[in-house]
């Protein structure tokens, strides 16, 4: 019995002191690290997000020195109200849009910076460049490309026949336009996520597809998109999380018009807490769209997050 357990560690044995006293400064040092943000979480999110959440409870104004509390009156409000739910579905169609768009142009752009050509340096780069530009310029950028009068877009569809599109004055085409205009903007960061995560699957699975003759399809469906299931749930709740809280590009190319066709609820909010003046209202709207998020997050975990293969 004595020869058998000679070699496992007694795990009755108490542990040195000075490996106690090494974990306890490896812990101390570690929650020291994190002070800084925990600190400012805390002053600048976590209590911001209270005060949001009494706000909303009160009428309150800036420009009134009471303030009553008035319960859910916000809350009904809000849900009778039809410039929300424009605001909310405008909002909804664009997040749809672009992480679908920015995902497929994001992993196929991925996919062939990762071939073994040569550039490959300066072509990431190239791509990622957009990623680098503010909202405002890439806001005036399109605005002059989708122009339906003089911009290059229409000027290059003219060559096969097709007549000027309203892009930004359509009702029916300023979302799209927007999310097209968000797409080029911002694959470039989830570009290189797709490019780290396709670097951390195995060449052996490939090399073992293409010996059983795997074609390149069913190496991409079967091999690759499985294994980069996580990479995709990261890109899409990250993306889902932004594109929710669109604001620069609806005011900068559009205002908000024609009508209310690219109001976003950010843009609402805007105009109801610093236009309006009515602080409680629009703490109610920032509330009720920090649950929608939640939600939209906890879906894809639920149906995406479920079936990660790591």
């Amino acid at each position: 019995m004595t020869s058998m357990t000679a070699g496992l560690p007694d795990v009755n044995r108490p542990r040195s002191p000075f490996t106690l006293n090494l974990k306890r400064r490896e812990a101390i040092a570690a929650y020291l690290f994190l002070l800084p943000f925990l600190a400012f979480f805390a002053v600048f999110t976590i209590r911001a997000v209270i005060n949001a959440v009494q706000i909303s409870f009160y009428e309150y104004q800036i420009l009134r020195p009471t303030r009553p509390f008035i319960g859910f009156d916000n809350y009904l409000e809000l849900f009778n109200d039809d410039i929300w739910w424009q605001a909310l579905g405008n909002t909804v169609i664009f997040t749809v849009l672009t992480v679908i768009g920015t995902s497929i142009v994001a992993l196929l752009c991925a996919v062939a910076v990762t071939q073994p050509i040569r550039g490959q340096g300066f072509f990431r780069v190239l791509l990622y460049m957009p990623s680098l530009f503010s909202v405002g310029a890439v806001g005036l950028i399109w605005v002059w490309l989708l122009n339906t009068q003089y911009g290059v877009i229409n000027y290059f569809l003219s060559f096969i026949g097709i007549r000027p599109i309203s892009w930004l004055s359509d009702p029916n085409l300023v979302i799209p336009s927007l999310s097209l205009t968000t797409i080029w903007w911002t694959f470039g960061f989830p570009m290189l996520i797709f490019i780290a995560g396709l670097q951390g699957i195995p060449e052996q699975l490939y090399e073992a597809a293409r010996i059983d003759g795997a074609s390149g399809r069913q190496i991409f469906f079967r091999i690759t998109l499985p294994l980069l299931r996580p990479t995709i749930l990261f890109v899409t709740v990250t993306g889902v999380i932004a594109h929710f809280q669109v604001y620069g590009q609806p005011l900068i190319m559009t205002n908000g018009g024609p009508g209310r066709s690219s109001y976003s609820v950010i843009f609402y909010l805007y105009q109801i807490a610093w236009t309006a003046f009515r602080m409680g209202y629009g703490a109610a709207i920032a509330v009720v769209l920090a649950l929608i998020i939640a939600t939209a997050t906890a879906v894809q975990f639920f149906f995406i997050g479920r079936r990660v293969e790591y």
